[in-house]
């Protein structure tokens, strides 16, 4: 105890003495002023604590903001993220003029078209080696109204009515995204042809205001006036066209009411309207999802560092027993030393929990200027109180829960250390009320998870898993200590003289040793890493490894009736051209399940894709080659008679239907309902044609519609089948396989590094823990090496030792995070995903040699200057 403490305590015991007989307690006042006087030389010995608790929180606090940040951000542009104030999307129609002239009765309207088509060079130029002469496009063609709110950026600046105006030579004018430049080799002012008409390059697109409104693109954008696109010649009965109206109403207009007063006046018009109110549920929905995820990855690098708070405080605390010892001769009580000590930890709590705060809250301006490009929207930078409340909240939950148990063992130190160097300590008991501040704090923690959550049983779910991570590595803990010991005594009962072994396994065994903490922490930390890996790795397989050899190559859409045998042969022409599979095809969308509207029907999680937009389906006499029925019979050949269905039999089971149910489809405008004749197992990872939807034949025939093929093709004969059909028939748009699963890899590179980057906090969690736990055993180790070295003990001996007892900590930790990892991953690919699994033994193994070795040059770092002190002023201190 340092002499100030000391002649405080003195002072202060002094100030209370008073009749005979009467005993000295100090009051709550002197616990204060104590605990503020001892911490000032004492904030060095919470580093690790401050670090841990401000990692934690920061990443909670910091998801938590940068979500809020993007939310305001589509709150604040929702008009021009929508197009307007409500967007009315029909597929492969125009709107009537009746619903025209209700529109413009309402407000400012604006139309927008959507589709996708090929681009070539102009002119009869010979292909350059370097670049492609067809590329598709994600075409958008506007109207002189466009855009209603928002504006359109581009490269030079310059209004878009004037760069999409006709030049004299009759090219249409066009703003084009970079992509398009790089892919045809051109430049500003280079000509490139769509359909039947030719367009010139007036400007680069940098930013359109609606652009997350539209679907998942595979090609760059290409920016057209509306006369432009008619002379196109693309718009053709069938053709997978989306026309979007917007509306801009008057300020301070119910977008909801509006939106009803519409569905009212036409109530069957098979179209999809958004308001402002939910201008891109989409992207909400992704966003919400991943700051889910993201939060309970932080939460769970919080629990990991509470480990090294209950580490730091409990290594603290060891170094006072004197101190408190002292105190009881002094008349300190137990509720006195508890009271002067919960102070000072608290204080040190509130310092990592408000730097964690403070960069949390920063975080949104930090990362935006990084994170600009792959953002729908520009964050509303401020500061949000909500997300720090709920990360402040964690904080002080996950404080409370690591340090009560030492914090309640201190006080149960006895005045006999004082005076006896080492006391066998008797067996912790913890009071009533310390189990129920534990089971306070732990139900907190779990009680603002499931509160803001937006999917509860998710969050229940990896709360649960995290909780059987730290048992699991608890009990390995306990059972490689226990394992050592009984090792260390039979090598030492059967005579075997291996003293490098046996004190690397005492040294796990013993009390205090910093083994544990390491296990569980790394262990915890290296298990979300594993199974991130594992996720990751088997989504890549099955997106690149499980593509049957004879996938297609292409896929071509918008094919006209009459030009599939053109088409077939234009193909079969080319050398090195295989197999063509073709079928009609419109679209749909399910308004009715078993009579009732799709709204009020409770769809499961895996099939809400199914309803929230139209679908693609067919009709079909024979039963497809190669159908797996789940229930139900194909029907007849020949079949002719009320309408049948053949469904997903995931998404009937979603759907809560089955065999014998109906299921009612709006198709332009008409409703149809058809009984479910058989369901079947649908394997989209064919890349075949395949249709959630199939009709029996005689209800979808005399629709408008067109025909989706697909081709098999060599590599080397991929260029040479676009060029052929897309010379003949200017309207049909291919879709290359290799190109649109690159597309998808891209995008799920981007969210593996994000889900990597935020998983590696656990691993800086685990790692801050054995800081921690070494620095915390860093007395314990000196003493025992310098007892070993005077009693002629090796420096290298007592190396090779520490070696084998980091090594042995950090393999039992990285090979049982290698197996609970995977089968994380395994559960969350089969059960949350439904997708396939198959155990990755690379990524497994690479954890079990970096956290093998990693533990050991970490731990013997941090060791080495137990070896390197003299023994003289150590023997003193004994």
């Amino acid at each position: 105890m340092s002499a100030p403490v000391k002649d405080q305590v003195k002072d202060q015991v002094r100030d209370h003495e008073g009749a005979p007989g009467r005993t000295p307690a100090p009051g709550p006042g002197t616990a204060a002023r104590l605990a503020l006087r001892d911490l000032r030389g004492s904030i060095k010995s919470f580093r690790v604590m401050i670090a841990c608790l401000a990692l934690g929180v920061a990443a909670v606090a910091g998801i938590g903001s940068f979500t809020a940040a993007i939310g305001e951000g589509l709150e604040r542009d929702a008009q021009a993220l929508l197009g307007g104030d409500l967007d009315i999307r029909l597929t492969h129609r125009r709107p009537s003029a009746a619903h025209l002239a209700w529109l413009k009765a309402r407000g400012r309207v604006s139309a927008a078209v959507r589709m996708r088509s090929m681009a070539r060079p102009a002119g009869k130029a010979a292909p350059n080696p370097a670049t492609r002469d067809r590329t598709l496009v994600e075409l958008k063609a506007v109207d002189r109204a466009y855009p209603l709110y928002g504006t359109v950026v581009t490269d030079p600046p310059m209004r878009l009515n004037a760069a999409l105006a006709r030049d004299a030579d009759g090219a249409f004018g066009a703003v084009v995204g970079r992509g398009l430049l790089a892919r045809l080799g051109l430049a500003r002012g280079g000509k490139f042809r769509i359909g039947g008409a030719d367009f010139r390059i007036k400007a680069v697109l940098l930013r359109e205001p609606d652009q997350s409104s539209g679907r998942f693109k595979l090609g760059p954008r290409v920016l057209i006036s509306d006369r432009a696109l008619d002379a196109t010649g693309l718009v053709q009965p069938g053709s997978l066209i989306r026309f979007h109206t917007r509306l801009a109403t008057a300020p301070g207009t119910d977008v909801v009411a509006l939106q009803a007063d519409l569905t009212r006046a036409f109530p069957n018009a098979g179209w999809r309207v958004r308001n402002t109110r939910a201008a891109t549920p989409h992207l909400r929905r992704h966003i919400d999802r991943a700051a889910l995820f993201f939060t309970l990855v932080g939460l769970a690098a919080l629990l990991i560092g509470g480990i090294g708070v209950a580490g730091a405080v409990t290594g603290y605390l060891e170094g006072k027993r004197e101190t408190i010892a002292t105190l009881k001769c002094l008349g300190a009580t137990g509720g006195f030393i508890f009271a002067m000590f919960a102070l000072e930890v608290g204080v040190v709590a509130l310092m990592g929990i408000g730097l964690g705060l403070i960069v949390g809250a920063g975080l949104p301006a930090l990362g935006t200027p990084g994170l600009a490009a792959f953002l729908p929207v520009i964050p509303r930078i401020a500061v949000y109180p909500g997300p720090l409340m709920v990360a402040a909240g964690y904080g002080i939950a996950v404080a409370v829960l690591f340090t009560l148990w030492p914090l309640a063992r201190a006080r149960e130190v006895t005045a006999a250390e004082l005076f006896r160097g080492l006391v066998a300590r008797p067996r912790f008991r913890p009071p009533a009320a310390v189990i129920i501040g534990l089971a306070l704090a732990l139900a907190a923690i779990v009680g603002l998870a499931l509160a803001t959550s937006v999917r509860p049983a998710f969050a229940l779910w990896f709360m649960a898993g995290t909780a059987m991570a730290f048992l699991l590595f608890l009990g390995l803990a306990k059972g490689i200590s226990r394992l050592a010991g009984a090792a260390a005594r039979r090598l030492a009962q059967g005579g075997v003289r291996r003293p490098r072994l046996s004190l690397a396994l005492a040294n796990i065994h013993r009390p205090g040793a910093p083994a544990r903490p390491i296990i569980v922490a790394l262990g915890v930390g290296l298990t979300v890493f594993v199974a991130l890996v594992q996720v990751e790795g088997n989504l890549r397989r099955q997106i690149t490894e499980r593509i049957p050899a004879n996938a297609p190559a292409f896929y071509f859409i918008d094919i006209q009736p009459g030009q599939v045998a053109g088409f077939e042969a234009a193909v079969k022409g080319v050398p090195g051209a295989g197999r063509i599979k073709s079928v009609p095809t419109m679209r749909g969308r399910i308004v009715k399940v078993g009579g009732k509207p799709v709204e009020t029907t409770r769809v499961a999680h895996g099939a809400r894709w199914a309803v929230r937009g139209d679908r693609g389906l067919t009709y079909m006499g024979a039963r497809p080659e190669g159908t797996k029925i789940v229930s139900g019979r194909w029907w007849a050949a020949g079949y002719k008679g009320p309408a049948l269905i053949s469904l997903d039999a995931r998404i009937a089971r979603g759907l809560g239907i089955g065999v014998g149910d109906t299921l009612t489809v709006n198709v332009l405008g008409r409703e149809i309902t058809g009984r479910i004749a058989n369901t079947r197992r649908v394997d989209w990872s064919t890349l075949g044609l395949n249709f959630v939807i199939i009709f029996s034949p005689g209800v979808l025939e005399d629709a408008p519609q067109t025909f989706i093929a697909t081709v098999e093709a060599l590599p080397r004969a991929e260029e040479a089948v676009i060029r052929a059909v897309t010379d003949r028939f200017a309207n049909i748009t291919a879709i290359s396989v290799r190109e649109a699963l690159a597309a998808i890899m891209d995008a799920l590179d981007n969210i593996a590094a994000a889900a990597r980057a935020v998983a590696a906090l656990a691993l800086i969690a685990g790692i801050l823990v054995l800081a921690g736990a070494l620095a915390a055993g860093l007395r314990e180790r000196t003493r025992d090496a310098v007892i070993l070295k005077v009693t002629g003990v090796r420096r290298r001996d007592l190396c090779v030792a520490y070696l084998i007892e980091y090594g042995i900590a950090g393999a039992a930790a990285g090979l049982v995070a290698a197996v609970a990892g995977s089968l994380a991953g395994y559960f969350i690919l089969s059960f949350i995903m439904d997708a396939d699994w198959v155990i990755l033994p690379g990524p497994a193994a690479a954890v079990l040699v970096a956290s093998a070795g990693g533990v050991v040059v970490l731990g013997f770092a941090g060791t080495w200057r137990a070896l390197a002190q003299k023994p003289a002023p150590v023997l003193r201190r004994l």
